[in-house]
């Protein structure tokens, strides 16, 4: 049974895993036997993302790359394949988001947020599927969102994003499944990160913070999530107990989207 959830001698190349839900992927990843390489947009952010995982006794592989740059993406992966191995596991985890209101958000904003959350998972996805299908197998697990089935005030092009990845799965895996691919999505409800530390701050008077109070009554869980609460997921769809699971995203919401509310 172990040997099912085993990632022993495989390559997991992790987006935009210099902290945060990436990097607590990442190093479940390592922690199960992965190899782990990981890329970011500035060397700043990579040489962070290696101290972080040296402090955790994981040897990583940072590179500077802009996701969104296909001829980058391309250089990139020929160098992983070249000095590390050939990518068994791929999460495109980078992504952003933009708060504003969609009638005051620019086409340029709207843009920036679909190249990244989207066209991104893409270009990578594409630049790893040519050796993973000479490789015989691979695993592609796109971190989707609850905006890939929600809709909320501010989000519109976050939402569009990620309910156009859940379909890029869903894609991929009609497209590839044929070659032992197996493509997946996790659907991270609220996790408590320090992005957004300040929602689940205590008010003056020491009440919860609003937000914090409405996340906790839609979630039957009561709670945010944990990014540790993702790691097992992770784990499952990269590893061999996941082989004939395609096409899936994988809700982790503490219940969110199973639950209409509590009465007022």
């Amino acid at each position: 049974m172990e040997n099912m959830f085993s990632l022993e001698g495989k390559v997991a190349l992790v987006t935009g895993a210099s902290y945060g839900i990436g990097f607590a992927i990442a190093t479940g990843m390592a922690k199960a036997g992965a190899t782990i390489v990981f890329n970011d947009i500035n060397q700043d952010l990579v040489n962070k993302g290696l101290a972080a995982y040296e402090a955790e006794g994981i040897k990583a592989h940072g590179y500077v790359c802009d996701v969104t740059d296909e001829a980058a993406v391309n250089a990139l992966v020929a160098k992983v394949e070249e000095e590390v191995g050939v990518i068994d596991i791929l999460v495109n985890n980078a992504g952003i988001i933009k708060r504003i209101p969609m009638c005051d958000m620019s086409a340029a904003d709207f843009r920036k947020v679909i190249d990244v959350d989207l066209n991104a998972p893409f270009i990578v996805s594409k630049a790893c599927i040519p050796s993973m299908i000479k490789k015989g197998h691979g695993k592609i697990i796109n971190i989707c969102s609850m905006m890939s089935e929600l809709g909320r005030e501010t989000v519109s092009a976050y939402a569009a994003a990620k309910g156009g990845l859940k379909m890029l799965t869903r894609n991929i895996c009609s497209e590839y499944g044929q070659y032992n691919i197996q493509c997946n999505g996790i659907g991270p409800g609220y996790i408590a990160t320090p992005q957004t530390a300040p929602l689940r701050e205590k008010q003056p008077d020491g009440s919860m913070h609003p937000f914090d109070s409405f996340i906790r009554a839609k979630t039957p869980a009561n709670r945010w999530g944990d990014t540790s609460d993702l790691v097992g997921p992770a784990v499952f769809l990269a590893s061999d107990a996941s082989n004939f699971v395609n096409g899936h995203i994988l809700y982790v919401d503490g219940g969110i989207l199973a639950y209409i509310g509590k009465q007022p």
